[in-house]
């Protein structure tokens, strides 16, 4: 932070803003008793990431359960924005779960989300990272998900004898698909092996007359799905690890 202090304003914008997740951190600060780091970020770059996935950085953080200390209020879109990403990791979560999962699967899956594709997770990190985030931190992520869960997911998803069962036909798929940020849906149909992928294209009474053809489990759209959040993770978290 002190040598780059040196550059200037004008240089430390011009970084934040068009490399790496779009925020910048000052590190190792004294507070209090301990060491804080905070990162800055403008309001359109943390609502795009929110709302699209831009960089998985910012959004992929708030999949995990945190202390928010101070909200602006007269920001309403903020507030719908936080809700929107909390949506989204669910809908990629049950995507890329099978019919029958625990709530510790789906957390463990909705932690991992920001972390597929992080070379850091390689090279320096903890290899048990998200395993020990969901273990301290069940009942938080319960908190934070379960409503959320009865209410969007009331049709598709029973919870019972301690496991989710979810529907794998191929209209909920695309239903989830569907709901996905821009940014995942666009990388998808770039890498679609999948038929249900393509089908993203098409009108609603298009879908109305396809088949079950693709019901049940389906490899290649989890495949995909992998590949896609990774690539946005990774082109976003490399450069940043170097500012």
């Amino acid at each position: 932070p002190t040598t780059i202090r040196l550059l200037g304003p004008k240089f430390i914008s011009y970084l934040q803003t068009n490399f790496g997740a779009k925020i910048y951190f000052n590190t190792l600060i004294p507070f209090e008793d301990g060491l804080i780091k905070y990162g800055v970020i403008s309001t359109s770059d943390l609502m795009a990431d929110l709302e699209n996935w831009t960089t998985l950085y910012v959004s992929g953080r708030l999949h995990k359960p945190v202390n928010i200390l101070e909200q602006d209020q007269s920001l309403p879109e903020l507030r719908l924005g936080l809700a929107s990403n909390l949506t989204s990791a669910l809908h990629a979560s049950l995507l890329g779960l099978p019919e029958k999962f625990t709530p510790e699967e789906l957390y463990l899956q909705l932690a991992g989300l920001s972390y597929s594709g992080d070379l850091r997770m390689l090279v320096g990190e903890d290899k048990n990272k998200v395993q020990n985030i969901v273990s301290a931190q069940m009942s938080l992520f319960e908190g934070l998900y379960d409503k959320r869960l009865k209410v969007l997911f009331s049709d598709s998803l029973h919870f019972h004898n301690g496991t989710y069962t979810q529907d794998k036909s191929y209209s909920s798929k695309l239903h989830h698909l569907k709901n996905l940020p821009s940014s995942l849906t666009e990388l998808m149909l770039g890498k679609s092996k999948s038929a249900v992928i393509e089908d993203l294209l098409l009108s609603e009474n298009e879908v109305l007359n396809k088949s079950s053809a693709s019901d049940g489990l389906d490899p290649k759209l989890q495949e995909v799905l992998r590949e896609s959040i990774s690539t946005i993770v990774q082109r976003s978290s490399t450069p940043q690890a170097l500012k």
